[in-house]
This record gives C-alpha cells, sequence and structure tokens, in this order.
C-alpha cells in the first residue's frame, strides 16, 4: 500500500472547512472522496485542474483511514485509484500546501 495518497482541493474550500473535511460537491454525488497516488498525480492534474489555480494539495497518510479506504479500478484511467468512503479525518493529514505553477504554467508537486 502507498504511504501518502493525495486530494486535490480548491484552496478556498480547504479554508473554509473546520474539522473533518467532507470532500467536493463531485465528491458528494459519486459518495466517496476521490484521491491519486503521487505517481498518478501529474495526470490527474491536467486532466481535471488544468483551468485551475488556486489549489491545495492535501497529503494523507493511507493507513490512518482504515477500512473505509478502497483502491477501485478505473475504466478511463485503466489503473486503481483511491477512494475514500467517509470524511477525510484531522488525524489522518499530514500536510497541506498550495499548489504552485512553474513559469510554463505546469504545477510544480512538491517532493513527498
Amino acid at each position: 500500500m502507498t504511504d501518502l495518497i493525495f486530494k486535490i482541493v480548491p484552496r478556498a474550500e480547504w479554508e473554509a472547512e473546520s474539522g473533518d473535511y467532507h470532500g467536493s460537491a463531485h465528491d458528494r454525488a459519486d459518495g466517496f472522496l476521490h484521491f491519486s497516488t503521487a505517481a498518478q498525480l501529474p495526470k490527474t492534474l491536467r486532466l481535471y485542474y488544468a483551468g485551475q489555480d488556486d489549489l491545495t494539495l492535501v497529503a494523507v497518510a493511507a493507513e490512518a483511514l482504515g477500512d473505509k479506504l478502497r483502491w477501485e479500478f478505473s475504466q478511463s484511467r485503466n489503473q486503481d485509484f483511491p477512494h475514500l468512503y467517509g470524511a477525510l479525518p484531522c488525524g489522518a493529514i499530514k500536510w497541506a500546501r498550495p499548489l504552485e505553477r512553474d513559469a510554463g504554467g505546469q504545477f510544480i508537486l512538491p517532493s513527498t
């Protein structure tokens, strides 16, 4: 299992939360919180966040989520992704950092 998984959240949405994080409108509609591994992050950002700025990257200890974390196959991406069925507890969060872009407009991912 991967040690850290990552949640991408608009900064304003992240800062508006207090306590456990219950997900975006998209997460709530799907019934789970979407996460990516470090290896999956670049493509997730390209596909789903290309035109967005002011994002926060949240690193989460996968093992702290217990059996509410499930690895499920995504046909569109042809790989397993971590999905959390429940709120993200504060105690599982390792850090939250702004996602910056380089001069070419590409997201700069923090070293994990």
